[in-house]
């Protein structure tokens, strides 16, 4: 296994997309919308956190959180309504 945490991220993307495509084969998915918003959530904090470097910028990392967390609590809101 490798040290670079660039390539342990690129690794867990691939596992996160994988892991959201066998999701997606179920019959019924609208029950697994918040399953995939949570899946699409990590992938977001994985890029924000190891490739654009917010891992350094504690204040900076904390406000994009807060935003994509709260995009996805609204969406998952809005499947729940649906």
């Amino acid at each position: 296994m490798t040290r670079d945490p660039l390539i342990r991220a690129w690794g867990w993307l691939v596992a996160l997309s994988l892991a959201g495509a066998l999701i997606t084969r179920a019959p019924d998915v609208t029950g697994l919308a918040v399953v995939i918003l949570g899946l699409a959530f990590a992938k977001a904090w994985l890029i924000l956190h190891h490739y654009l470097g917010l891992a350094g910028a504690p204040s900076w990392r904390r406000g994009f959180d807060m935003v994509v967390a709260g995009f996805c609590l609204l969406l998952a809101a809005l499947a729940l309504l649906a």
